[in-house]
């Protein structure tokens, strides 16, 4: 299977299926010198494992980050890093019964269809599992932006039509809740809202958004790697995502140039800055020195115990009522995905802004 690797310096393979022996990650092109030991990477992962609370899956995994390779006395020693979580709470006769059925929502028929096999225990690849290679290798990213002075930190940003308010943005309460939502008021709303979702047997959607501070001016490329782009690609890469957009977004499209323009000033110290921030922190594809913010929109969990009309593999028309533990929604366990991704597409083109000025050699 091609497609299971990102980056090109900072360069990452995972591996591994949602109902197999375990899930992993080997990165490449670390830089030797990195402080890095388990308990870096585990609180992450700490932060998408499931069975956390009533708003996600039941299934019950530690989700314990082995470092395998590439770190000696705890720092990272420039050479491969190889991370495995093993699967411990697999259910694989939940989904005998769809074997043969495509789940309507899911890759199921998309995998069928290119390779005329599919691993229908929970999705194999396509499964949301995948994602802890994704989020093992971001803390690795972390880590190393940390030590560049930049930092990473998405949240829920709105649960179906439930929208934080910016006016009580707590970024400090984001952890606090099992929603991951800034802002106490719109978590208690949005649970209520989850509640009765739940009791309907159904689920939701929601926008998460992500806030990078620290970037200096000058990363990314002006063509075909365009910083923003590279995050659209990295963003949309991770299961459920149908929408990305950063700064104003689709915003932009109804405001006028004298509006979206971000005027420049020096200020006292002589330092270029913006007085707005309509473009999200990038200008031609590179990053301009101010706050990086973009959104992704993730679609509701198609997994819900209603029955469900769809087709089977002889192509006979039949319902299905899908078994199994699943979350009502995917959001809140995936905004340390969008951090994951994010980290590690800045950190690929940090790496890659080395080689455009000789002086950087010198």
């Amino acid at each position: 299977m091609a497609g299971s690797t990102f980056g090109t310096i900072f360069r990452i393979m995972t591996w591994g299926e949602s109902h197999g022996k375990g899930v992993g990650v080997t990165i490449d092109g670390c830089p030797a010198g990195l402080s890095l030991c388990e308990e870096d990477i585990q609180q992450y992962l700490n932060r998408r494992k499931p069975g956390q609370g009533r708003f996600a899956t039941a299934r019950q995994e530690g989700d314990q980050a082995e470092l395998l390779s590439g770190v000696f006395e705890g720092k990272t020693t420039g050479t491969p890093i190889s991370l495995i979580v093993r699967n411990q709470d697999q259910r694989s006769r939940d989904y005998t019964a769809i074997m043969d059925v495509y789940r309507p929502g899911h890759a199921d028929y998309c995998f069928d269809a290119k390779y005329g096999f599919r691993d229908y225990r929970g999705g194999g690849r396509s499964s949301g599992r995948e994602t802890i290679g994704r989020v093992a290798a971001g803390a690795v990213a972390c880590r190393l932006l940390s030590s560049y002075g930049i930092s990473v930190d998405a949240y829920t940003k709105s649960i179906g039509e439930i929208e934080i308010n910016p006016e009580r943005f707590d970024l400090a309460y984001r952890d606090m809740n099992q929603l991951y939502m800034p802002d106490r008021e719109s978590a208690k709303k949005a649970a209520l809202y989850l509640d009765s979702l739940m009791e309907d047997q159904d689920s939701a959607g929601g926008v998460i958004e992500c806030l990078i501070r620290g970037v200096p001016a000058g990363i990314g490329e002006p063509v075909f790697d365009k910083l923003d782009a590279c995050l659209a690609k990295a963003v949309m890469s991770i299961g459920a995502v149908k929408g990305f957009e950063i700064g104003d977004g689709f915003k932009a499209a109804k405001s006028r140039g004298s509006e979206n323009n971000d005027e420049f000033y020096a200020d006292a110290q002589g330092k270029l800055k913006k007085r707005t921030n309509h473009s999200g922190g990038i200008l031609g594809g590179i990053s301009d020195g101010s706050d990086i913010i973009f959104r992704a929109a993730f679609k509701p969990t198609p997994s819900i115990a209603r029955p469900q009309k769809t087709v089977n593999r002889v192509g006979e028309n039949v319902e299905i009522n899908i078994k199994g533990r699943h979350d009502p929604i995917i959001v809140p366990r995936a905004v340390v995905v969008v951090e994951a991704m994010a980290a590690l597409t800045i950190a690929d083109l940090l790496l890659m802004a080395r080689s455009s000025k000789v002086k950087n050699y010198k």
